[in-house]
């Protein structure tokens, strides 16, 4: 197996580590999770960057590196939908995974017919607006917990807001995501074959 095809075997292997860290509430085991998740990540950049570079892609990588991402961002929407404090409504995190993983049907769909479908802007924007949420609040999880043991005078403002910034911006995340799906159908509707009767 080569150094690609370990970094996403890896980063498979980081998921269930990832979920068991979030399933305890505490500020250490979250703070463990971002690590993790934050490592996960890197290994999602390098090794689509090194089997191209070295020309190391494989039939392997090109079906597992697209299934690990969805697993990981699956597993980090899901757990960070089990923190009360969040108030990240279960709808959300149903639009955001499905269209993930309609995509990845649609692709190895065309696939099929021997058409490759490259991710566009809209597909790479939500990514990034998908790991900046997971990233940014999962941290302010952290900090939240952290003021809540050493300065529990001062938490209650802190959760009131990081409750209703985290409620307004998973609402965003899941619209764009859903947008971000029509514009895929919108742009690939030939390739698919979408308006061909059946």
């Amino acid at each position: 197996m080569n150094l690609p095809n370990r970094l996403t075997m890896g980063r498979l292997v980081m998921v269930p580590v990832f979920v068991l860290l979030c399933s305890f509430d505490h500020v250490a085991t979250y703070a463990v999770a971002y690590v993790v998740f934050v490592a996960a990540s890197i290994t999602d950049y390098y090794d689509g960057k090194i089997a191209r570079s070295r020309n190391l892609v494989t039939n392997f990588g090109k079906l597992f590196d697209p299934v690990a991402d969805k697993v990981l961002l699956s597993a980090a929407f899901v757990m960070l939908m089990e923190i009360p404090g969040l108030h990240i409504p279960a709808w959300t995190i149903v639009v955001i995974i499905a269209r993930e993983f309609l995509v990845t049907g649609a692709r190895s769909l065309a696939a099929t017919d021997g058409v490759v479908i490259a991710a566009n802007s809209w597909g790479k924007t939500k990514a990034v607006i998908q790991m900046t949420y997971i990233f940014t609040f999962l941290f302010f999880v952290i900090v939240e917990r952290a003021i809540a043991h050493w300065l529990p005078d001062g938490i209650v403002l802190y959760r009131e807001a990081l409750g209703i910034t985290s409620y307004w911006a998973i609402l965003f995340v899941a619209l764009f995501t859903a947008f971000a799906g029509v514009q895929f159908a919108r742009l690939n509707w030939r390739a698919l074959n979408l308006g061909r009767l059946t």
